[in-house]
């Protein structure tokens, strides 16, 4: 019998044997009415996990509109909460922030988080408040994220040297692959304090593991059914874990070797000059910082660092492509600023209003992930006479909010930076219209270094260079289908001819 048939059996199997539990065996509930939000009806032991799809921000969205934004489903064992509105992420991340501040213990992150012991999956208490507070000041903090600079400077000259030569000649480049590389190196030497490593490929490493820790895995909504691992992702997870494991411990061991503790250099060195310390942490608890809770952090900070800046500059230079009127305006306003002789400084970016709307508009449509990392409810809650049980998982699609029509009005599909006119949008959690950073205690703790690091690779791209897409497409038909994961990059890689427009630029 082939393996599929197997595992179908199997499933036919448990759920004849769900279902008899559910009829005979299982007490019955308290007949008590307690109100849920609206949601489609389910089937047995998998819910609503069949209507998820390939893009479940797209599926999820159009369920909203027929449910309402604050949505009931059943994923499996996993009563679910669906928010899809800025009215309904206000209420449960802000003014019920502390209720849904945990997180639900998920295959991937166990797997390959060392345990979630990861700042953004780990669960609300001592432990996280501490870590996160490290990473903030020790890692993430302005003068960090400044001190930064020489590195995102140096790199950046080094890669319009090589477009400059492609124009030349009029070569189509991989804008994709080239902002992925840029972002890459940029991380490495701020973090590592080294470029690539070129015996493994951890950016493909980071990349696979993301795309495990996003996908709708079984194991975590049908537990019992984790142990057939129908999906291959148990797998998977351990293989790619192992093998990322592998590389941090070189890395670690590596700069054991070689680090002055007293004068560190890199998040590395600065993380090794913390280990076998004790912090004093609530609930009488002290954590010691072990060799395990320095790789949880140095992996989330890279994962965090190149998928995420990477994706954002390439839907902004996207929409730049397929909006002329609107690249030739950026382009206008930063050589009014800088002239045209030399190259963008970070100094700079202060006074690019209309970058900043451009960026803010880019985020709105592409938020970093476009479904936050699922919250917990940590305790029994009434919200908006919606009566919600405690461990019930919330879900918030931030891909939706920032295209609600009520909103952002009939245009809300459309790229259009001059709708931040009027609104500066600042991400700290007070704004809800758009949180692609997230919001509350759960918010990206590197909002600045993330910033930053986007405004200036774009700046540069666009004063630097002129874009034409490859001479078969036009703006009209540009591919801009997403992939699903923690983040959403293209579907497809964005390819683009430059041409050199400074006049012999130099960095001052």
């Amino acid at each position: 019998m082939s393996f599929a048939a197997t595992t179908m059996l199997y499933f036919l199997l448990f759920t004849f044997i769900y279902l008899l539990f559910k009829l005979f065996l299982h007490p019955k509930q308290n007949t008590i009415n307690h109100k849920k939000p609206p949601g489609p009806p389910t089937l047995p032991i998998i819910g609503n996990l069949h209507m998820l799809g390939k893009l479940p921000h797209r599926t999820l969205q159009s369920l909203s509109k027929r449910y309402g934004p604050i949505m009931s489903l059943q994923l499996g064992q996993v009563p679910t909460i669906v928010i899809s509105s800025s009215k309904g992420a206000e209420s449960f991340l802000k003014t019920h922030d502390i209720v849904f501040a945990s997180r639900p213990k998920i295959q991937g992150s166990e797997l390959m988080s060392y345990g979630s012991k990861g700042l953004p999956f780990s669960e609300y208490g001592p432990y996280w408040r501490s870590m996160r507070k490290f990473c903030t000041l020790k890692l993430l903090s302005a003068s960090k994220v400044e001190k930064s600079g020489p590195i995102r400077k140096e790199e950046l000259g080094v890669l319009v040297n090589t477009l400059k030569k492609a124009s030349l000649v009029g070569e189509v480049v991989n804008v994709s692959e080239i902002v992925e590389n840029l972002i890459e190196d940029i991380v490495y030497k701020m973090i590592l304090g080294r470029g690539k490593y070129e015996q493994f490929d951890l950016k493909k490493m980071i990349k696979d593991g993301l795309t495990l820790m996003g996908a709708f895995n079984l194991a975590d909504y049908v537990p019992w059914l984790g142990i057939f691992d129908l999906q291959g992702l148990t797998q998977a997870c351990k293989k790619t874990s192992k093998a990322l494991d592998e590389v941090l411990e070189m890395i670690i061991t590596e700069h054991e070797q070689t680090t002055n503790t007293d004068d560190p250099k890199d998040f590395v060195d600065t993380v090794l000059s913390i280990m076998h310390q004790t912090i004093d942490v609530e609930g009488g608890q002290d954590l010691v910082i072990d060799r395990t809770i320095i790789k949880a952090i140095l992996l989330d900070m890279i994962g965090a660092s190149i998928d995420t800046s990477s994706n954002v500059i390439e839907w902004a230079l996207s929409e730049l492509l397929r909006h002329p009127r609107v690249m030739k305006i950026l382009q206008d306003e930063i050589q009014n600023e800088v002239g045209n002789k030399r190259m963008v400084e970070e100094k700079d970016l202060k006074n690019f209003n209309y970058l900043d709307m451009v960026v803010d508009e880019t985020l709105r449509l592409y938020p970093v992930a476009p479904l936050l990392i699922p919250r917990e409810c940590r305790e029994n809650i009434t919200i908006d006479d919606y009566s919600i049980k405690e461990k019930t998982r919330v879900i918030v699609n931030a891909w939706a909010i920032g295209r609600d029509p009520d909103v952002w009005s009939e245009n809300a599909e459309e790229f259009y930076p001059e709708r931040f006119i009027e609104k500066k949008m600042n991400y700290l959690g007070q704004e809800f219209e758009s949180i692609p950073f997230g919001s509350g205690r759960r918010r990206c703790p590197g909002i600045q270094l993330g910033m930053i690091t986007v405004k200036l690779v774009i700046a540069q791209f666009v004063h630097c260079f002129n874009w034409e897409l490859p001479h078969n497409i036009s703006p009209s038909n540009l591919n801009m289908e997403e992939k699903f994961g923690l983040t959403i990059p293209r579907a497809q890689h964005l390819h683009a001819i430059p041409s050199y427009r400074l006049d012999d630029a130099k960095l001052e």
